[in-house]
């Protein structure tokens, strides 16, 4: 895949679900796609089974939509702290509205939730969080990737692969 020229933003803050972090950002730098890691803060990440310290390249408030060709959300209790972030809120908003790729796995469904860009649209999530996705207008379904319009959703790192896969896809379609 020539990918060299695309550009993926991956959000973080401490507790991510590890792989769900370090999978992608190896996967597409392995795929030479620039992947910039935006975090709530200056500081270095932990995930929540204790790898990192991962250094942060940037603030979610020091990028935009604009200049990515997709966005990639972790799991983990990571999401949980985005969905708070007016700045991540916006950001999500923007790469939907622009139709760029949103990829997010297991917990991260609660970011596209709050950022609410789920109503009518077909996903699925970690089966925690179905009510939640359910309750804000998702289809929800249990598959291991599902794909709806510019939305790549995961259920857990059991999922990695097909996830990535369609991730790929995506960005090699634009």
């Amino acid at each position: 895949m020539a990918l060299a020229d695309r550009k993926v933003l991956l959000l973080a803050a401490d507790d991510f679900e590890d792989m769900e972090l370090l999978y992608p950002l190896y996967r597409l730098q392995e795929e030479d796609v620039s992947v910039t890691v935006a975090g709530l803060d200056e500081y270095p990440v932990t995930g929540k089974k204790g790898h990192g310290p991962v250094d942060v390249d940037t603030t979610v408030d020091g990028v935009h939509a604009g200049d990515f060709d997709a966005l990639v959300i972790p799991g983990g209790y990571a999401p949980d702290k985005l969905r708070r972030s007016q700045a991540v809120l916006e950001l999500v908003r923007a790469f939907d509205a622009d139709g760029k790729p949103i990829a997010f796995i297991c917990h991260a469904g609660w970011v596209p939730i709050s950022a609410k860009i789920l109503k009518g649209r077909r996903a699925t999530s970690v089966g925690a969080i179905r009510d939640d996705m359910v309750n804000a207008g998702a289809d929800w379904v249990d598959e291991a990737t599902v794909v709806d319009g510019n939305l790549i959703s995961a259920r857990t790192p059991a999922d990695l692969g097909p996830w990535m896969k369609a991730l790929l896809r995506a960005l090699a379609a634009r």
